[in-house]
């Protein structure tokens, strides 16, 4: 477990980050090291990585909200973390191969370091770029094509076939909307979910350590040693727990 001081040093690190910065500073509090080195881990690895750490940081059930896309309709869903990780290390580090619609596609998986090269063509573009990116080779009749010229549902293919080999890096679940039953689909996005609690985690605790040191002159070195429960007394000893 991280200490309270190296959570906070990550948060602040990550205040002016974009998403996919913050999704590598979170995983280097998991997996050490610089964040260079961890830009080229395979995007679903380092999901399940932030999967891990969530619930040693917050514990294993995520609540989330959702929008129907047929009638608007916002509803919470409940989600345990421990689905993605009981099922071992993911396979996510060499090459995928996929034979579809006579074509013969070689895939690397998706890094960190991909998502940023993509993160300013849009969604649409992006995925579509992203995947162009990873192909290693394509192949049809004999004849090699470039990543950036296959055909839309070609991409479709290959982008099923990269998520099932990297299963942690599109974690989602369907369920019928409150109000009119129809199937909606919540996208899991742990480095979203996990930064927002960081930042609110970071807040208190910011907060916590502004009022103890105002009324007993400790610094914040003194007060993020203190154990929550005794953070807590402290609090309460004080008029504000």
């Amino acid at each position: 477990m991280r200490s309270a001081t190296e959570l906070l040093a990550t948060w602040e690190s990550g205040l002016a980050a974009g998403a996919v910065h913050r999704a590598v500073l979170l995983h280097a509090l998991v997996r050490g090291g610089t964040t260079g080195e961890l830009l080229d881990v395979p995007v679903g690895r380092r999901d399940r990585d932030l999967f891990a750490l969530r619930r040693a940081l917050f514990g294993e059930r995520l609540t989330g909200r959702v929008t129907c896309p047929h009638c608007e309709t916002e509803q919470e869903f409940d989600f345990d973390v421990t689905a993605v990780l009981r099922g071992g290390e993911d396979g996510g580090s060499g090459e995928v191969a996929v034979d579809v619609r006579g074509w013969s596609v070689r895939l690397r998986l998706p890094t960190s370091a991909d998502l940023l090269a993509v993160a300013s063509a849009g969604p649409e573009g992006a995925k579509r770029a992203l995947l162009a990116r990873c192909v290693v080779s394509a192949r049809r009749r004999g004849v090699d094509v470039p990543g950036d010229r296959l055909p839309p549902e070609v991409l479709a293919g290959v982008a099923r076939s990269a998520a099932d080999a990297d299963p942690a890096s599109d974690v989602c679940l369907t369920m019928p909307c409150v109000e009119c039953g129809r199937p909606t689909r919540a996208v899991v996005d742990i480095p979203s979910f996990l930064w927002a609690e960081l930042d609110a985690w970071a807040r208190r605790t910011l907060l916590d350590v502004h009022l103890l040191a105002s009324s007993y002159g400790w610094s914040e070195p003194d007060v993020l040693a203190l154990s929550p429960t005794r953070r807590r007394h402290y609090l309460e000893l004080v008029g504000h727990g």
